[in-house]
């Protein structure tokens, strides 16, 4: 399943590092951080992009694509060894998609994204399903 992140609340949950330095224990390190997902982003674009409506299917053959929600909300479709989820995303959340799952933004009242998606190799099509074309 695919797991929506919400920033803030990642922030919430670290441990900040006062005067970090060569004297600050591993332990401490690792309490700072998060890790939040990982993916394959070779060779990706980073975009900054604002709109409503429904976005249509798409999907990335050559790697996974990171997307940030900068402002409003989305239902965001996305489906998964033939599983399809639908994911209500707003301000501050992020998630990867994996490599070659169709997924879609459908975006009554707008939102903006930022993106790191593979470069030219997108399929791209609006229908019910991607999978019956």
């Amino acid at each position: 399943m695919i797991r929506a992140i919400t920033i803030d609340q990642e922030i919430r949950d670290l441990t900040p590092i006062a005067n970090r330095g060569p004297q600050t224990p591993a332990d401490d390190v690792g309490s700072a951080f998060a890790t939040l997902g990982s993916g394959d982003f070779l060779d990706a674009g980073i975009y900054l992009g604002s709109f409503d409506g429904d976005s249509g299917w798409e999907r990335h053959l050559t790697g996974d694509e990171l997307v940030q929600i900068v402002a409003g909300a989305t239902a965001f479709d996305i489906i998964v060894d033939d599983h399809k989820q639908t994911l209500e995303l707003s301000a501050g959340m992020l998630l990867i998609v994996p490599r070659g799952c169709w997924h879609r933004f459908r975006a009554e009242r707008g939102v903006t994204v930022l993106t790191a998606t593979p470069r030219s190799d997108e399929e791209h099509m609006f229908v019910d399903d991607p999978r019956d074309p």
